[in-house]
């Protein structure tokens, strides 16, 4: 229902500005940032590109089709002129050649002063996986980066009374914006609701691209879920015209691509091309890839995988992905950005607490061994472990120099399927974290501290997306029981119950868990495989 104060932000349709109504309510401080001026420049953003976008997601749905009738992906013949080019991308800025250990998370205050502060070479505040796109955690995380950017930014624990503010050194900021898939429902351009993607994209740009490049630096992107260099190009195509509008210098955007579909692996070249003036590289997006891996070849019983535990970055599949960029990025004298480290620091247990940061060690430890120029933590506290490794194996600011000529990848290295076993604890894992994750998502959390791992929506993606592949291929455990919709849907239950055990009976019944059942096993039970938790979680969290 529209206020009086949002219906003042209805604008009517002219020949050089189309119509605008945001649907969401004003409070106070959305003001600064829905100014008549921003909203003019995202409208005009939509207006622009938004049929685009959409061509781009139709284009999806038909490659999709091709793929579930059998097809599968390769290198592009009309593009191996690119390929085969010598040219590299445009200059890295000063603040972006050093990048070896980078923080993510969500874009509320706390977050935003405590990865600044941390000790991270990057921070990435996300809108995307690690936030839930409620308008108010997309309206406070714009104001909240807006103060950030002008170093003002201050919180005050309402709980614990302390106080936190930004220091003297700070990481380098990256934003990164939802993908294109997404709608931003509360703000309609010409009656149609506009992309998530420019809407976050936009008001972050218009508001502090002229303060960031005072300050010595730049807007800087993280460019989530691409298919194809074609959709590079469209946001290459965006930044341009923003540049131009904005009055700043062509070029001074920067965009790392994270490359979290398999799609997307075999135009590695094609999309550091689209993006050439504004390249900042690629980043190996390792958990989105794997259900990216499900998802487009959801129809083919012989891309099962097993248990999302047995499937780690050593798999051949994987490893050839992590590999393959490497070479591409440096051979186009770009960095090639590793990983995320999800691991908490486990208190009260020494033992478990050293296991689990070996893990980190030897992750890390692959990752600059192999060449990537940094890699991505969930926690402050494995900064103190990333970093040494990239310090003793990178003494330079990154590794671009490492060619990685001895590297080659095929088709059928890309599309390799990983063995392993298929378990009932494989089962429970999936739903359990699955709805615990999509219950805080429902909330408006979208990083949530799980198991002594901190999750993002692509952990709950992975484990639905495991669940269908399963219920359709009638995958079986090693004692030959089937995995079909009856006994997930059994599981669900029994899990449910205990975390019911776990949280208590207030807890749950405060929560959102009836919820998340039902979408997961709407989600699990459908005919077709559903693209995105995302869009129909999206629809309860607009509507609410």
């Amino acid at each position: 229902m529209l206020d009086t104060v949002t219906a003042r932000r209805r604008t009517r349709a002219t020949t050089s500005q189309p119509s605008v109504e945001i649907r969401g309510a004003l409070k106070p401080g959305y003001d600064e940032i829905l100014s008549p001026e921003a909203i003019g420049f995202i409208a005009t953003l939509e207006h622009a590109f938004g049929a685009e976008r959409r061509r781009l997601l139709a284009a999806r749905a038909e490659r999709q089709a091709k793929l579930d009738a059998g097809e599968k992906p390769d290198f592009l013949a009309e593009t191996a002129d690119i390929r085969a080019g010598d040219w590299t991308v445009a200059p890295l800025p000063r603040d972006l050649l050093d990048r070896r250990v980078e923080i993510t998370g969500p874009v509320d205050a706390k977050m935003i002063i405590n990865a600044l502060n941390s000790g991270a070479n990057v921070f990435m505040a996300d809108f995307e996986d690690a936030t839930t796109p409620s308008w108010d955690n997309l309206l406070d995380g714009q104001i909240n980066l807006r103060a950030a950017v002008r170093r003002t930014l201050r919180f005050k624990d309402p709980d614990s009374g302390k106080s936190y503010a930004l220091g003297n050194t700070l990481a380098t900021l990256l934003v990164r914006p939802r993908g294109w898939h997404l709608p931003e429902a509360h703000v309609l351009v010409d009656g149609v609701p506009m992309s998530g993607a420019l809407f976050d994209f936009g008001l972050y740009v218009f508001h502090n691209a002229r303060a960031l490049l005072a300050a010595g630096t730049a807007p800087y992107f993280y460019l989530p879920k691409l298919e194809s260099h074609l959709e590079a190009r469209l946001w290459n195509a965006v930044f341009v015209h923003s540049q131009k509008v904005l009055e700043i210098p062509q070029g001074t955007i920067k965009a790392t691509v994270l490359i979290e579909t398999v799609l997307a692996a075999f135009e590695m070249d094609e999309i550091l091309c689209a993006l050439r003036e504004h390249s900042a590289g690629l980043n190996c997006g390792r958990w989105d890839y794997i259900f990216s891996f499900i998802k487009k070849f959801a129809e083919d019983p012989a891309c099962v995988l097993p248990d999302r535990a047995a499937v780690t970055m050593t798999a051949h599949f994987l490893r050839s992905y992590s590999q393959l960029l490497i070479k591409t990025c440096h051979r186009r004298k770009v960095h090639a950005m590793g990983g995320m480290a999800a691991q908490i620091p486990i208190k009260g247990d020494a033992a478990a607490n050293d296991a689990a940061m070996a893990k980190v060690r030897a992750d890390k430890q692959r990752e600059a061994g192999d060449g990537h120029d940094g890699t991505w933590v969930a926690h402050p506290g494995l900064i103190a472990i990333a970093k040494p490794v990239f310090d003793d194996l990178m003494p330079g600011p990154h590794q671009l120099d490492r060619r990685r000529d001895d590297v080659t990848v095929t088709a059928a290295d890309l599309l390799r399927v990983p063995t392993g076993d298929i378990t009932e604890a494989g089962l429970r894992q999936n739903v359990n974290v699955g709805l615990c994750y999509i219950e805080a998502w429902l909330r408006g959390v979208g990083c949530v501290p799980l198991y002594n791992l901190m999750e993002d929506a692509a952990t709950a993606e992975i484990s639905r997306a495991q669940l269908w592949q399963w219920i359709r291929h009638r995958a079986q455990f090693a004692d030959g029981r089937v995995v079909d919709l009856a006994l997930c849907e059994t599981v669900i239950a029994e899990e449910l119950t205990r975390i019911r055990q776990v949280v208590g009976d207030a807890r749950f019944a405060a929560g959102r868990f009836a919820a998340a059942a039902v979408l997961m096993q709407d989600l699990i039970a459908a005919e077709r495989f559903p693209e995105f938790l995302t869009l129909p979680a999206y629809d309860l969290v607009a509507s609410a």
